[in-house]
């Protein structure tokens, strides 16, 4: 079971999209905080409840303080990542989340024919292993 002081990143292990978002986050998470874990596998299945585990389109951000989907879900992950991050995180945070998310539900409704879609979820290199879960 990770460790309470790691957020984990549930995403579409299958989603070209969502694979970039992890590449991003694990580029710029020097403090190596983040635990990522595709919305298809165990560990989503035994922390997540089934809506959103059946819900594919919907990045997910397990903190201690609680669960953010969709935009919450990307302005955590920019106000953890710090610096710029940081401050792109409250310059989005300002935009109001009805609007914010109208925004990613039209990326996340074509985002395989934008992105493509992967046959599996993504594998971790070796170096990367530790921070996957199943």
């Amino acid at each position: 079971m990770p460790s309470e002081t790691h957020p984990i990143l549930f995403f579409d292990g299958v989603c070209g999209l969502c694979n970039k978002s992890v590449d991003f986050v694990l580029m710029r998470d020097k403090r190596d905080r983040f635990r990522f874990a595709p919305l298809q596998g165990e560990t989503a299945a035994s922390m997540l409840g089934s809506d959103d585990v059946e819900n594919l389109n919907t990045l997910i951000l397990k903190t201690e303080s609680g669960l953010y989907r969709r935009t919450s879900a990307v302005v955590r992950i920019l106000w953890y990542l710090g610096g710029f991050w940081a401050l792109l995180g409250a310059l989005l945070w300002i935009i109001p989340l009805p609007l914010r998310n109208l925004g990613y539900r039209g990326v996340s409704a074509c985002r395989y024919s934008l992105f493509g879609k992967k046959e599996s979820c993504r594998i971790p290199t070796p170096s990367e292993r530790e921070r996957f879960l199943d």
